[in-house]
């Protein structure tokens, strides 16, 4: 008997795959419902994700949340809006920052859980994990050139750079992004919610 998405959201949420390689208990992030048109799939969620089980509730969200033209209301809509991280739970401090998102959780859960959101037209692609995941193999070189040629991607797919406080600084490198691609990304999310 093929599981509800609810019974699979529960599935995600109670999953404890990692909790050995993490060292603390695992709180999978997952927010998404059957009627979701857009897919946010980012990296791995934060510190204080882990810590209040709200998505993208941080600086990066802000930020993320302007280049997509959207309030929160909207944003936290899931009957609208999915949220999918590439690993489920928050991955521990590294050296240089968070760190990469855990392996087994798309392998485990991604197949499943996007067979349920069967209405979802756009999938944002925020960060070099989720881009390494779905854009074809040799697709761009880097994360730079794959946001620079999100007009190639296959069907349904935009990748976009991680909105973490970092993208200021590689945004004033590549005034492109928001002369070019930040416009015609809204007119996309707009199209896609309304």
């Amino acid at each position: 008997m093929t599981v509800s998405l609810d019974e699979l959201l529960q599935q995600i949420r109670a999953c404890r795959v990692c909790e050995q390689a993490l060292g603390f208990e695992p709180r999978p992030f997952v927010a998404a419902s059957p009627t979701a048109r857009l897919l946010i799939i980012g990296q791995a969620p934060g510190s204080r994700v882990h810590a209040t089980g709200i998505g993208w509730q941080d600086a990066s969200g802000d930020r993320l949340r302007d280049w997509l033209g959207i309030d929160n209301a909207t944003f936290y809509d899931t009957a609208r809006i999915a949220q999918m991280p590439t690993g489920f739970c928050y991955p521990g401090k590294g050296q240089g920052g968070d760190l990469p998102p855990r392996p087994e959780c798309a392998p485990l859960w991604h197949k499943p859980l996007l067979a349920r959101l069967p209405k979802v037209r756009l999938t944002l692609l925020v960060g070099l994990h989720a881009q390494k995941l779905y854009l074809p193999k040799r697709f761009a070189p880097n994360m730079t050139e794959a946001v620079r040629r999100w007009q190639e991607a296959p069907d349904g797919l935009f990748p976009l750079p991680h909105p973490a406080w970092r993208s200021r600084l590689w945004m004033a490198n590549n005034p492109w992004f928001e002369a070019d691609v930040l416009p015609r990304l809204r007119q996309q999310v707009q199209a896609v919610i309304a």
